[in-house]
């Protein structure tokens, strides 16, 4: 199994605490990578990861933003964050990508992410099962998580147990 790389946050919106892959065990994620001043990541993604986050379960499925700055940077400060959240009404954790010496944020490089939006999904157990770069549409990306929900229901209780029920560290067998 690939190793997934950790987010690399410098800091937290709406939550208390600092969130790793790990803080969602048993959960589908959905990763929306977003700039405030991209205007597919307003017109689309972000309205993509708020229908998200109202549909489905928040016991099952967890939406997670992460600001990606590669453009704009004396434009998109923490202040100007904080702001842009409040007024389009996002309430799901979104983590400030960490800058490095060149032009993308850590965490972008390191998930090899194209540009912004980038939707990642990852699995109950943290897999990564979809990357994303652009406009996806809800029926899409709803049937992706659908999916993810119904191997979990056929192949184990739990996402961490070590009951296997044909799956193995590459997925799940009906």
């Amino acid at each position: 199994m690939t190793q997934i790389p950790k987010w690399e946050v410098s800091q937290w919106f709406n939550t208390d605490t600092d969130l790793t892959l790990e803080s969602f065990a048993g959960k589908v994620v959905v990763l929306e990578a977003f700039q405030m001043l991209c205007p597919g990541c307003v017109s689309h993604g972000l309205p993509l990861a708020q229908t998200v986050q109202r549909i489905f379960p928040n016991d099952k499925v967890a939406v997670v933003g992460l600001h990606t700055v590669f453009e704009h940077h004396e434009a998109m400060t923490p202040v100007s964050l904080a702001a842009f959240l409040h007024e389009y009404r996002i309430t799901f954790p979104v983590g400030v990508d960490k800058a490095s010496k060149g032009s993308m944020p850590l965490t972008m490089q390191a998930f090899q992410m194209r540009g912004t939006p980038s939707l990642i999904l990852f699995d109950q157990a943290g897999r990564i099962r979809a990357h994303h770069f652009g406009a996806l549409s809800e029926m899409q990306l709803g049937a992706e998580i659908a999916s993810l929900l119904a191997e979990t229901e056929h192949c184990y209780p739990h996402p961490r147990s070590h009951e296997t029920r044909g799956c193995d560290a590459d997925g799940c067998t009906p």
